[in-house]
This record gives C-alpha cells, sequence and structure tokens, in this order.
C-alpha cells in the first residue's frame, strides 16, 4: 500500500511544474497526474485497483468538460474516499465556485496560481499528515515526506 497523490491539471506546463515542485515527495508517495475529470477518475479506479491510498487530490478548477470542482464535489460523496484530502489550485475559481467547493466537497485547502513552491510542499506535507493521522495508517514508511512533529506528538 503506497500513499497517493493526484494532480488534475490540464495544461501540460502547470502539470510539469507541479511534478517538479513535488519532486521531494518521489520515492515515499505515488504521484499521479489527470488532464481532465474522466482521466481522473480512471487513474482513482487504476489507485484502488492497485490497493494504493488516495491520500491527497490537488485539482485545479477549469477543466475541459467536468470542472475541478464537480469533481471533487463527486469523489468526497464516494464513500472510498471519506478521507481523502482536498486542495483546489487555481487562478480561476469565483467566490461561487470556492464556496460550491468548501461547502459541497469539504476543500481542505486553496492555493491560487501561481503559487510558490514551498508553500506548496508545507501544504502537501501538511494534508498528508493529516489523512495518515485520520486514517490512522503507520507513518513510518512515510516520515521523511511528513510533520515529523505531529506525528510524534500523536504517538505518544
Amino acid at each position: 500500500m503506497t500513499l497517493t497523490i493526484l494532480s488534475l491539471e490540464d495544461e501540460a506546463e502547470v502539470r510539469q511544474a507541479l511534478e517538479r515542485d513535488l519532486e521531494e515527495f518521489d520515492g515515499r508517495v505515488r504521484l499521479e497526474l489527470a488532464e481532465d475529470a474522466s482521466d481522473a477518475w480512471s487513474v482513482v479506479e487504476e489507485i484502488e485497483s492497485d490497493g494504493d491510498e488516495l491520500a491527497l487530490v490537488l485539482s485545479d478548477h477549469r477543466l475541459p468538460g467536468k470542472s475541478g470542482v464537480d469533481f471533487l464535489v463527486e469523489l468526497t460523496a464516494d464513500p472510498r474516499f471519506t478521507s481523502t484530502r482536498t486542495v483546489l489550485v487555481t487562478g480561476q475559481a469565483d467566490q461561487s465556485d470556492t464556496i460550491k467547493a468548501l461547502n459541497q466537497a469539504g476543500l481542505d485547502y486553496y492555493i491560487a496560481k501561481p503559487w510558490d513552491p514551498q508553500t506548496l510542499r508545507n501544504v502537501v506535507r501538511e494534508q498528508l499528515t493529516d489523512y495518515v493521522l485520520e486514517t490512522g495508517i503507520d507513518p513510518l514508511p512515510y516520515m521523511p515526506v511528513l510533520d515529523g512533529v505531529r506525528i510524534m506528538e500523536s504517538i505518544r
């Protein structure tokens, strides 16, 4: 079982920037990329069939077809993913989109584009730590990418 981050982004250069900025998580967690909501659901099913955990979704809002917010609403309504952490990474969501993400998808965090790479990494670390603590997954294999202080406090 491996913790997985799903990045849902339709622009190739933005996907590459996310992948680059999350390199330090590589090798400890699985990073999957999707271009639209349909592609994301295929990736989610692959993660599930591999026996891995969808710990975190980083989603853009404006996507071809279904919006990222609508994808997050569907995802969080699925009982398999009630603990999955969700982060909206966008520069184009208006206030009503953001409210929908908060109220209907239980959005855990919002990052505006363009993001600061260190802020992104800190948010990902925080969200993965929250996921591990909430689900009771053994944190030891993931310690290099988690908030070590919070993990150690929870063990005491």
